[in-house]
This record gives C-alpha cells, sequence and structure tokens, in this order.
C-alpha cells in the first residue's frame, strides 16, 4: 500500500510531477538562463503569504535538495500590518507547506495608507527595503521575490500605457541602497495560471494582497488598480491572439534600440541624433 502524503510532500511532489512542465521546468530554466544562484548564495526568501511566494519558497527549497550548487535560504516573511486573521493564515500556510518561516512586524501600511499620493508604490518600496535589511541581518547576500510571468507582461503594459515609458522588470538587480546584496526573480517564466492551478489542485488557501488600502478601493472606488485594467485587457487580446504575452515577453528579450527616437541608459536619457550621424543608412 503507497504510505499517505502529507499536504507538504503532495505539494512538492505536484511541482516536480504534474507540473513539471508549467512549474518546474520554467523555474530551473529561468535559474540558469539569468543566472539567478551561485555557488555559496546565502538567499532570503521572501515570503508574503500569497500564492506566488509560498510556490517560490517550495520551489526553492526542493532546488536546494535537488542541485549539485550548493546553496542555503532563509524564508523571510514582514507583517507590514495584516489583519490578525491574515496573519494566522500566513502562518498555518506555512506550518503545512513545511516552510520554516521567520516573521518581522513593520508598520508599512500604517505609513502608505496614509498617503495620498501612489500608496502602492510607497508600499512596496518600503517593503522591499525592510526585506533587504533585515535579509543582511540574517547574512544574506540575496533576496528572493515571487515575481511571475505575468507580473513581467502587466508591468511592462502598464509603464507604457501609464507611465509614459518602455521600461520592464528584469531577472536580477543589485541594490543601489544595500551594497553586495542582489534581487532575484526565480519565477521568471512561470505563468500565473499554473501557479493557481497548483494552489487548486493541493486545496490551498493562501493571502490576496491582504492590504487595507487594497480593500476599501474594492468597496467602490473606480479604476484603482491599473495592473488588474491591464489583466482585463490581456485577457481580451489573448481571444483574438492566444501568444498575445509570449510576443511580449519575447519582445523584452529583443529589443531593437537603434529604432527608438530616445533612451535611458544608467539613469540617464539619450536620443538617436546623438549616433544619427555615425549610424548606417537605411535601406526602407
Amino acid at each position: 500500500m503507497e504510505r499517505e502524503l502529507s499536504p507538504a510532500q503532495s505539494a512538492r511532489r505536484s511541482i516536480g510531477k504534474k507540473y513539471r512542465k508549467e512549474i518546474w521546468n520554467p523555474f530551473v530554466e529561468a535559474v540558469k538562463r539569468y543566472r539567478l544562484i551561485e555557488e555559496g548564495d546565502k538567499i532570503a526568501v521572501c515570503v508574503s503569504g500569497g500564492k506566488d511566494s509560498m510556490l517560490l519558497a517550495v520551489a526553492l527549497d526542493m532546488l536546494r535538495q535537488f542541485t549539485e550548487i550548493p546553496f542555503s535560504l532563509s524564508f523571510l516573511s514582514m507583517d507590514p500590518g495584516y489583519s490578525e486573521e491574515n496573519r494566522r493564515r500566513l502562518e498555518e500556510n506555512a506550518a503545512l507547506l513545511e516552510v520554516p518561516v521567520r516573521v518581522f512586524e513593520t508598520n508599512v501600511f500604517r505609513v502608505a495608507n496614509n498617503t495620498e499620493k501612489s500608496p502602492c508604490y510607497l508600499c512596496a518600496r518600503m517593503r522591499r527595503g525592510h526585506l533587504y535589511a533585515e535579509a543582511q541581518k540574517l547574512g544574506c547576500n540575496k533576496i528572493a521575490l515571487g515575481h511571475h510571468f505575468n507580473d513581467v507582461i502587466e508591468t511592462t503594459v502598464m509603464s507604457m500605457f501609464f507611465g509614459a515609458q518602455l521600461q520592464g522588470m528584469i531577472p536580477k538587480l543589485r541594490s543601489g541602497n544595500f551594497p553586495g546584496m542582489e534581487l532575484i526573480r526565480p519565477l521568471y517564466c512561470v505563468h500565473e495560471d499554473a501557479v493557481i492551478a497548483w494552489a487548486r489542485y493541493n486545496d490551498l488557501h493562501f493571502l490576496q494582497c491582504a492590504c487595507a488600502f487594497t480593500e476599501r478601493a474594492e468597496d467602490g472606488a473606480p479604476g484603482v488598480s491599473k495592473r488588474q485594467e491591464v489583466k482585463e485587457l490581456l485577457r481580451t487580446l489573448r481571444q483574438d491572439n492566444p501568444d498575445i504575452e509570449k510576443s511580449i515577453f519575447r519582445s523584452l528579450h529583443a529589443v531593437c534600440i537603434d529604432t527608438f527616437p530616445g533612451y535611458k541608459t544608467g539613469g540617464e536619457a539619450h536620443s538617436f541624433l546623438e549616433r544619427y550621424s555615425d549610424a548606417p543608412e537605411s535601406r526602407e
């Protein structure tokens, strides 16, 4: 008789078997393709309590056991001001999946919710700063976030539609405020639909945003979530072109700078006129 698996064992097994093509393979592909993990890395896995970060925690722990590259993990969760119910669910899910998460408290929600301009942007910046600082205390040189394929696409479209710039989300970046620290996104090639399917298959129920500002917005304020607007737009476009998101993703890896009238690099703006006289003639 086959031994009954625990919820944690079942969740891990499903990543490597049932969702090997949709989750495990693209996860490993991103780690290798973008060189996200190196020998001796000490990585703080940032667990917010949502589906993405919980999957990230489990997948990285599996990789640590199977890979030939030695690295260590610390599972770090920031309580930015969760309700008692959300805090309890975060801790219960971590225990269910056998993720030894370390929770520390901050006042991020209280500060962000008291600003009228871009509370979500401020919240994200403050969260990241606290996570970097706490990770450094633990002796880590990297933090891992649960951003996935769809986050990359949506951020790109949002920056163009609402930020008046073409800006992507790269798989890793060095911190300017915390020397020696690096941010990595191992779920970069994993689609959100696969994450949702994995959670449902294992009957796992994670936190959503759990933010008081978002909860107020959902009570009737129109047009608050630009990300949700973009999600709906992409969903509509997929009806005519099922590969629309893949095309956007590939375009981020094949940017033709020579065709842009302006661009930024290193924080400095440049014009095509700077190199126009030395550019070869067009065959158009």
